[in-house]
């Protein structure tokens, strides 16, 4: 059957599961003027999801099957272990000419399409940023999903965050980095708020000036284009505070266990999918 583009400036998205990251999504793609409310659908039976979609001008319809039915691109947002459950009971509906997309996480093409009877399938893995509109997201194209369908996600994603294209084969590492790699850096926020407390400083102060030290930081390497590295000697001087500070985290093994939670998080990964 020959694939019918998606009309990239008309197209009607539906989410199968309205959770916090498809609102997230949602919310994203009429913020930024890539959807307006009117060609969003969700169905969902919780009150408080229903109003949730309602409160930006969502559809909201009886089932899933509706949704399928009114929506070019299906987004798949429900837990990873009733993924096949609720492909399986709407595959009647999942056509060729309908793209279909999951976030759920650790659910593999393969098995979305072979769920699907369809290889118009694109994984993607955002992360938990997408709720303030600075996610980190990697896409995958599946079988049957041509470029511009892949240029469609792009755009909906980049909505939410930055978004990047990678073989799937990558997930696992991608999952122990920036899908689980938000909690390292509130760990070090909050570590870094003790630190302040510990030298004296009131603590919503201490926590201000952590959060906004990271994401400055976060900021410089991004805008700038420099290396970390060089970032890092630029505001260490000889003989003073940053040098001092830094000798401190080497003691401790800083980068090392940093790598190893990476690591550890991409083989815990791959143990669950």
């Amino acid at each position: 059957m020959e694939i019918v583009p998606i009309p990239a400036d008309s197209y009607t998205l539906g989410f199968i599961g309205a959770g916090k990251m498809a609102e997230s999504i949602a919310r994203g793609a009429v913020r930024s003027g890539v959807l307006p409310p009117s060609r969003i659908r969700t169905a969902h039976s919780n009150p408080a999801r229903r109003a949730a979609f309602e409160s930006f001008g969502a559809t909201l319809l009886p089932s899933n099957e509706d949704v399928v039915r009114e929506s070019n691109v299906v987004v798949f947002s429900v837990k990873p272990q009733l993924v096949k459950d609720v492909v399986v009971k709407l595959r009647p509906l999942l056509t060729k000419n309908k793209l279909l997309v999951s976030v759920a996480a650790g659910v593999k093409l393969k098995d979305l399409q072979e769920w699907a009877a369809s290889d118009r399938f694109i994984r993607v893995m955002p992360n938990t940023p997408a709720a303030v509109g600075e996610a980190a997201s990697v896409m995958s194209l599946g079988g049957a999903a041509t470029d511009e369908d892949g240029n469609v996600i792009a755009k909906l994603f980049g909505s939410i965050g930055k978004i990047s294209k990678a073989n799937e084969k990558f997930f696992d590492a991608i999952t122990g980095l920036s899908g689980s790699g938000p909690a390292y850096i509130y760990l070090a926020i909050e570590a870094l708020a003790d630190g302040g407390v510990a030298a004296g400083l009131p603590r919503d102060l201490s926590l201000s000036l952590a959060s906004q030290t990271v994401l400055g930081a976060a900021s410089m390497v991004t805008q700038t284009g420099k290396h970390p590295g060089q970032l890092k000697d630029d505001v260490t001087s000889p003989g003073g505070t940053t040098i001092a500070g830094i000798h401190e985290l080497e003691k401790g093994g800083f980068r090392g266990t940093l790598m190893n939670a990476v690591v550890a998080a991409a083989k815990r990964s791959r143990e669950l999918s």
